[in-house]
């Protein structure tokens, strides 16, 4: 009974009201005053007040009067539409649209104190009270009400994604107007007026100006002041027209590249966002926009769109961070640096792709990264005070002068880069200059997880690869080479081998600077790796570290000095300066030839880690080890097996020999005796280790203690190192300077230009029982101690052939020798260690009837070419650098 009184009650006063209006309404459009006082009591959450002359609108006979007859003649009064009326002339007026007359001063300032009274009380404002009753009773109940001035219009605010349109669109009008003069919003009125006339009282009321002049000295505000002036810098950022100045500013270009986007929900502002540097966006606009995104990377509550978007991760993974926030704005970007570090954590794909952008925009400017605006504001002044902000400048100034920053300031712009190795997205210098590479070479590359910077740094020594992309590249190989952090998709893979493999090398968590020494140990222990994702990216390390002394920070360190005295000329890439280095090693420092052997250890394994040889190589590979797989030095000795074919290029030879005389030099160069050997080193040779690198120390005393070695794949492995060496023969090489002198006496004819003939003429002397050294026929006997000189050769020789044919002969039982041996020359027949052969019987049919049958071939052969029967045709083998 007692809530239909009170409706019926409500009810009455709301009839009432409305007759009250009306009769006003009736008077004011005749000139008169209203018969009698109204009082509003729409919105029964809010205060009854009496509303202004009777209609809540402005006087037609105030001082008004003229200005309404001239501007609003057709214009109903009540409900603020005379007040909208006017408000619509003052703003063309402030837009410079109006020529000749305009509102009078004291009209301006009586439209202007209306508004302000009616911003106190809802019921004051008519047709916001009528559009918004229903939305106040559903979320603006006597609960929820605050007991301050505006205070249902504040709930509302709070609420307006919920609100219904018509009254939506009505507490948008209340926005527009507060955000053009401070004043008009109650509470802001209340808690900002002194300020105001403390600090901004020369600046005119209108267009916003107060609040710019405000927040402009926001440090000597009130906190009550500070906190209404956030409060409502939070509701207007959605929408660009409640950003009154930027509006102003951006109006030309808002028509010109965003005319037909809605308003709401940032979409604007995004709008210019994409369109600011384009060469014809206006500079004032842009330098405005570019104010309010750094106002926005403060705190997250300012970006509509990532508070939107982001709701539900910021209170699932940063909840914390935002609770810590004060009512006012933060200024540390605390909960956007927490999206960014734990984005791989967020659920919301549209949350992520934000958090994304967010990062772009960090890259690019520095006044977008508050975290490193603030570590290094003194930095740039110190040091880059002159260099503009955008395209990266300002962080690539203070990224050259590294060695000068404040511990702060260098240690905050690592996490940033540990940050930015994501995605070439982040890495704003190198996308801007790759642009074309990255559609050339990486068109399918999927970005993030770094794929493109890596799919970039494989091609860096492409032909087509422009100079300042290969500049950029290179930059981030050298970087990325200090720091494993800063190699992305190795830092993720190799996580858990790093505990496991080096965790004493460095302490990230206590911002140590790694410099290099964790992908030192991982490169030197990738052997032990045993995750095919860390082992895969360690090699990608190692090819880069390869080709590039600049990307290996340790060898680089090392050998500095050496490369400047050595190697000044020798442009970096394809591992030429490794080369270089590598030619003077006798001359280097101590060092420096430290560190190029593990690199030349590290090498011995894969021939793709060489990326010379890799280059000169190529066709022979393609050719010759087409199903050979890489590693283990499987490529190598492929490559050596067919170094004696005709084809065989003089420049892969070459750089086989090389390879050759520095294996025979070090038995850790040797992959397979380095991985065979270990314990038999150890047990029988560990003396030898510690002899100057170069000598063959410790392969000889494996080869004099052969027949001690215990592990068998380790005798395996001498023996082929030792016939690899006879193989690529050269005078005084440290292992088969034993064999100089029998070379030098029974060998002289060979050739040491020709692979394996000098091999072959010490396997013929050793078959034929020719004297020999002792030492040289016992390296023979550890290299081929079977048929021995087979292995030198690809045809076999006389005696060899007349071998075989004598055990052919005894397997089938046969009575008559098949073919038999004449000396050079001789006219009687001869040992079979003669140098020709006589076929005899059914055999010398046969071979008389294979050699009618290759002649006719070649003569229908010659036939067809003569004729042009036969289409000749072009194998094409294509191979690449690595």
């Amino acid at each position: 009974l007692r809530g239909l009184v009170l409706l019926a009650l409500a009810t009455f006063a709301a009839c009432e009201t409305v007759d009250g209006i009306t009769a006003a309404e009736a008077a004011q459009a005749v000139g008169n005053q209203a018969p009698a006082p109204v009082v509003s009591t729409i919105i029964p959450e809010a205060d009854a007040v009496e509303l202004v002359n009777g209609d809540g609108d402005v006087s037609t006979t105030g001082v008004c009067e003229a200005d309404i007859k001239f501007y609003c003649r057709n214009i109903k009064p009540g409900e603020s539409r005379l007040a909208s009326c006017l408000t619509n002339q003052l703003n063309e007026e402030e837009k410079g649209n109006v020529a000749g007359r305009t509102v009078s001063d004291p009209c301006k300032a009586e439209v202007r104190d209306f508004k302000i009274d009616r911003a106190e009380n809802i019921n004051k404002d008519v047709k916001l009270a009528v559009a918004c009753k229903e939305d106040v009773q559903k979320f603006c109940n006597d609960s929820n009400i605050y007991p301050e001035p505006g205070a249902v219009l504040t709930c509302l605010r709070e609420v307006q994604d919920k609100l219904t349109p018509v009254c939506n669109q009505e507490v948008l009008r209340t926005e527009v107007e507060a955000a053009k003069d401070f004043k008009v919003d109650a509470m802001l009125n209340e808690l900002c007026s002194a300020d105001a006339e403390a600090l901004c009282k020369d600046i005119p009321a209108g267009a916003g100006a107060t609040q710019y002049c405000l927040r402009s000295k926001r440090s000597q505000l009130s906190w009550d002041c500070q906190e209404e002036l956030f409060r409502q810098e939070v509701e207007n950022a959605d929408d660009v027209r409640l950003s009154v100045v930027l509006l102003r500013k951006c109006m030309t270009d808002k028509k010109k590249y965003c005319n037909d986007v809605k308003p709401g929900n940032a979409r604007v502002k995004d709008c210019l966002e994409e369109n600011k540097d384009k060469p014809e966006f206006s500079a004032e606009c842009k330098a405005e926009f570019e104010n309010m995104m750094e106002r926005r990377a403060t705190d997250f509550r300012l970006d509509a769109k990532l508070r939107e978007l982001c709701k539900e991760d910021i209170e699932e993974v940063c909840g914390y961070e935002k609770d810590s926030l004060d009512s006012i704005a933060g200024y540390d970007g605390r909960v956007i640096e927490c999206l960014q570090d734990y984005k791989e954590e967020l659920t919301t794909p549209a949350c992520k792709k934000r958090v994304h952008r967010l990062t772009m925009r960090a890259a690019e400017d520095i006044r977008m990264d508050r975290p490193l605006a603030d570590a290094c504001y003194e930095d740039r002044q110190r040091l880059c005070k002159n260099v503009q902000p955008g395209d990266a400048r300002v962080m690539r100034c203070l990224q050259d002068q590294r060695e000068q920053l404040s511990y702060e300031c260098r240690a905050t712009i690592f996490d940033q880069e540990v940050r930015f190795s994501e995605d070439i997205d982040f890495q704003y210098p190198m996308k801007k200059a790759c642009t074309a590479e990255i559609e050339r070479f990486c068109g399918d590359v999927e970005h993030g997880q770094a794929r493109v910077i890596k799919c970039l740094v494989e091609h860096d020594e492409e032909a087509e690869m422009g100079t300042e992309c290969k500049a950029e590249v290179k930059r981030h190989e050298e970087r990325a080479g200090e720091d494993y952090r800063l190699n992305y998709r190795l830092n993720k893979a190799c996580d858990l081998e790093i505990d496991r493999l080096c965790p004493d090398v460095c302490s990230p968590f206590q911002g140590q600077a790694c410099g290099g020494t964790v992908l030192a140990c991982l490169t030197q222990k990738s052997e032990n790796i045993t995750d095919a994702a860390c082992k895969q990216e360690v090699f990608s390390t190692e090819r880069t570290m390869g080709n590039d002394i600049n990307a290996d920070a340790t060898l680089k360190r090392a050998c500095d000095d050496d490369v400047k005295q050595f190697c000044a000329d020798i442009a970096p890439g394809m591992g030429r300066v490794h080369r270089c280095l590598r030619e003077h090693k006798d001359q280097i420092s101590p060092e420096c030839a430290a560190e190029e052997l593990k690199l030349n250890i590290i090498q011995s394994q894969d021939i793709r880690l060489r990326p010379g040889m890799f280059k000169d190589c190529s066709e022979e590979m393609a050719v010759y080890c087409k199903n050979v797989e890489p590693g283990r030095s499987r490529m190598y000795q492929c490559l050596t097996n067919n170094m004696g074919k005709v084809d065989f290029s003089q420049m892969c030879k070459k750089r086989l020999d090389e390879r050759a005389a520095r294996v025979q030099g070090f038995f850790k160069l040797d992959y397979g005796v380095r991985q065979a050997c270990t314990k038999d080193v150890e047990a029988l040779c560990a003396a030898e280790k510690a002899q100057a690198i170069g000598q063959a120390a410790v392969l000889k005393c494996l080869l004099s203690k052969h027949s001690t070695i215990t592990n068998p794949g380790c005798q395996s492995e001498v023996s082929r190192a030792a016939r690899n060496a006879l193989f690529a023969y050269r005078h005084a090489a440290p292992l088969t300077g034993v064999c100089d002198s029998d070379v030098s006496t029974s060998c002289s004819d060979a050739s040491t230009n020709t692979p394996g003939s000098i091999g072959r003429c010490l396997a013929t002397l050793s078959a034929e029982h020719k004297p020999l050294s002792d030492a040289c026929a016992h390296l023979l006997s550890i290299a081929a101690p079977a048929d021995g000189k087979e292995l030198f050769d690809d045809a076999m020789t006389t005696a060899a052939v007349l071998h075989k044919v004598e055990q052919i002969e005894q397997s089938a039982g046969l009575s008559t020798a098949l073919a038999t041996g004449h000396a050079s020359g001789a006219a009687a027949p001869a040992p079979a260690d003669g140098s020709m052969i006589t076929i005899s019987g059914w055999a010398a049919l046969a071979s008389i009837a294979a050699l009618v049958l290759v002649i006719a071939a070649g003569i229908v052969y010659a036939y067809k070419k003569y004729t042009g029967q036969e289409k000749p045709y072009t194998l094409v083998v294509k191979a690449g650098d690595a």
